[in-house]
């Protein structure tokens, strides 16, 4: 190599490193990963009769459903709405207490516009692998509406019930109701025509999760959607999509 490449060359490289050090990803600080919720769930077996007054229901906090993910906070007495979270060998439980001053389902097929019916919605990922499941079971988008119907959309884009993967007793007084749902849970190989088996749980298991709650107060779109943990970022409707919003719950 004579003198002259050589000087080429390292023009080049210098240009090279001058460049990266220019670019906006070698800018520091580095913005952190902010750490993702942490749930536990406490281990029993309620009744499914949506009072909630069992043993078990009383060993665990209330967890609040207070983040905007469409919409504004509603204000009392329109909605306000907390959760616990139980589990035993064979099922996930969620109790949730849910506040509302309208109560509204005008696509009683409810596989078609579902998200804007009053409905709770519940995020599971069976391994905590996050990443996206829009159009796949990495995990599980379960949209359980007031009838009990269970919708989430499958591998081939469209709507789907999914009734057996959640069992469900609501009991509503005046303005409060009360969800009670066993909720069996499945992994990423679950197909929709083979024959898929329900995952066993055991203690220390670690599972992604986020719970949230469609509002519609007769309007033809739901006008909040009350989610449980902060999403970054202008479009917080992400749950549906990326299981990297979940938080992650323990079993205990």
């Amino acid at each position: 190599m004579n003198r002259d490449s050589i000087i080429a060359l390292t023009v080049a490289f210098l240009v090279l490193i001058f460049v990266f050090l220019q670019s906006p990803t070698s800018n520091y600080p580095i913005e952190p990963v902010a750490p993702k919720t942490q749930f536990a769930a406490v281990y029993g077996t309620p009744l499914l009769d949506g009072i909630g007054s069992d043993d078990v229901w009383q060993s665990g906090p209330w967890l609040a459903l207070d983040q905007a993910w469409i919409g504004s906070y509603p204000m009392l007495p329109d909605f306000t709405g907390r959760y616990k979270i139980a589990w035993d060998e064979n099922n996930l439980y969620l109790l949730a207490e849910i506040v509302d001053d309208t109560l509204v389902d005008t696509h009683p097929d409810g596989l078609s516009h579902f998200w804007d019916d009053d409905c709770l919605e519940i995020f599971i990922d069976e391994d905590a692998s996050g990443g996206i499941h829009q159009y796949n079971y990495n995990a599980f988008a379960y949209h359980i509406a007031l009838d009990g119907k269970v919708t989430d959309t499958a591998p081939d884009s469209t709507a789907h019930y999914y009734n057996d993967h959640c069992t469900t007793r609501r009991v509503t007084t005046g303005k409060r109701s009360v969800w009670e749902v066993a909720i069996k849970i499945f992994g990423d190989k679950y197909t929709d025509t083979g024959e898929n088996i329900p995952k066993l749980l055991k203690a220390n298991k670690k599972m992604g999760f986020a719970l949230a709650y469609c509002d519609n107060d007769y309007s033809k779109e739901r006008e909040n959607f009350m989610g449980n943990v902060f999403v970054k970022g202008e479009d917080k409707n992400q749950g549906w999509i990326d299981a990297s919003i979940f938080g992650v719950l323990t079993l205990q």
